[in-house]
């Protein structure tokens, strides 16, 4: 007697749209770090390329072993390694846990908290194999801004970080407004 095995297509379905936005994690850190390598490969450290607009933009190869803003770059190196690549790593993780237990967030979200790991992952393999630290490549004139002459020189995965961040912070904001309209207009409901 033959056994009919049931699948359950709504469970894979659940499975596959949690795991699609993990393309955009890939792809984020293949070109974070094939642009690193093309930094690396064809720019003497801490030396500029070329601009675009005059100083406008520069692609320079700089490193970087603090995080943002190169905070933390004269700290001890254990205490670098601690603090910059192993409590980012369990961050991660547990951002990573969380993506595949919470069934709350919107397909939007799931690609933010995508684009944020991608980043995140970008930056922390340069953290645990690079020696030097995170190479940055792109410098913008930011003309005095918030005491800036020049924004501090960034990469693909910085770029991903923030505007995932600002994204995912963003649809969370407007989902918050939008139950509370719910709720101002249907108050027994919960």
């Amino acid at each position: 007697m033959e056994e009919f095995v049931q699948i359950d297509f709504k469970k894979k379905k659940a499975s596959f749209t949690k795991s699609l936005p993990f393309s955009l994690t890939i792809l984020l850190f293949l070109l974070d770090q094939g642009t690193k390598l093309l930094i690396e490969k064809n720019i003497p450290l801490n030396s500029v390329g070329f601009s675009l607009f005059g100083d406008f933009f520069r692609i320079i190869h700089v490193t970087n072993k603090g995080i943002a803003f190169s905070l933390g770059s004269s700290f001890q190196d254990s205490a670098r390694q601690i603090l910059f690549a192993f409590l980012p790593l369990i961050v991660l993780c547990f951002v990573v846990f969380t993506y595949f237990k919470n069934n709350d967030f919107s397909p939007f979200q799931r690609w933010t908290i995508a684009g944020i790991i991608g980043g995140g992952l970008g930056n922390l393999f340069d953290r645990f194999f690079r020696p030097n630290g995170v190479v940055d490549f792109i410098d913008v004139k930011f003309y005095g801004i918030f005491g800036f002459e020049r924004w501090p020189t960034f990469n693909i995965a910085d770029m991903s970080v923030l505007i995932c961040g600002i994204l995912l912070l963003i649809s969370f904001f407007l989902t918050i407004l939008k139950e509370k309209k719910k709720q101002e207009r249907n108050p027994n409901d919960k």
